[in-house]
């Protein structure tokens, strides 16, 4: 079973996202390893009972993060048509690791979290065009195409969660600063 038809979906690049959270969620209440235990089959030991429910459980969570993410979800497609080999070799486009690099750097010396805002919607909109790319590439069966955008979405989708980390560490230090105003006032 593919990981679209664990989700009731066609095997496509572009998914329905709420649909996919809402399938996701209702598996993982019917194959939850604490509902398999109150739910025991007498014919089967416990312990067989929880590790299926486990792995059930562990398939559901794995195909979920595959076909969230638009980076992963390519690859995926690419590895259901045998086209995955070569997606760990490096990205080749100069004009694309530099404009990454760019990125890079801007990411570093960020220090608002509005300079972290205007790097995410860049950042997504280069994602968004990378996806337009890779269904161009996919329709087309032009696999060394899209194994090569394919490259660029992990790469994109890295930035994407750097901002993230990121973001988390400013709130931090905004909870932090609060925290000592805080005291200070007692």
């Amino acid at each position: 079973m593919t990981y679209f038809e664990l989700f009731d979906i066609s095997p496509s690049f572009d998914v329905d996202l709420t649909h996919l959270k809402a399938k996701y969620r209702q598996l993982q209440q019917q194959y939850h390893p604490d509902r398999q235990h109150s739910d025991h089959n007498a014919d089967q030991p416990l312990d067989q009972n929880n590790n299926q429910a486990l792995q059930q459980s562990s398939q559901i969570n794995q195909a979920y993060q595959t076909l969230i993410h638009a980076d992963s979800r390519a690859a995926y497609l690419l590895k259901l048509n045998k086209q995955d080999g070569g997606l760990e070799n490096s990205i080749g486009d100069m004009d694309f690791l530099q404009h990454a690099l760019e990125l890079r750097e801007q990411l570093e010396e960020a220090t608002t979290t509005e300079q972290l805002d205007s790097l995410r919607v860049e950042v997504t909109q280069w994602l968004q065009s990378l996806s337009r790319e890779f269904r161009i590439d996919l329709e087309e069966q032009d696999w060394l195409d899209a194994r090569d955008t394919t490259r660029k979405l992990r790469f994109i989708q890295r930035v994407l969660l750097d901002i993230d980390k990121a973001e988390d560490r400013f709130d931090d230090f905004a909870s932090e600063d609060l925290d000592a105003a805080f005291d200070d006032e007692l």
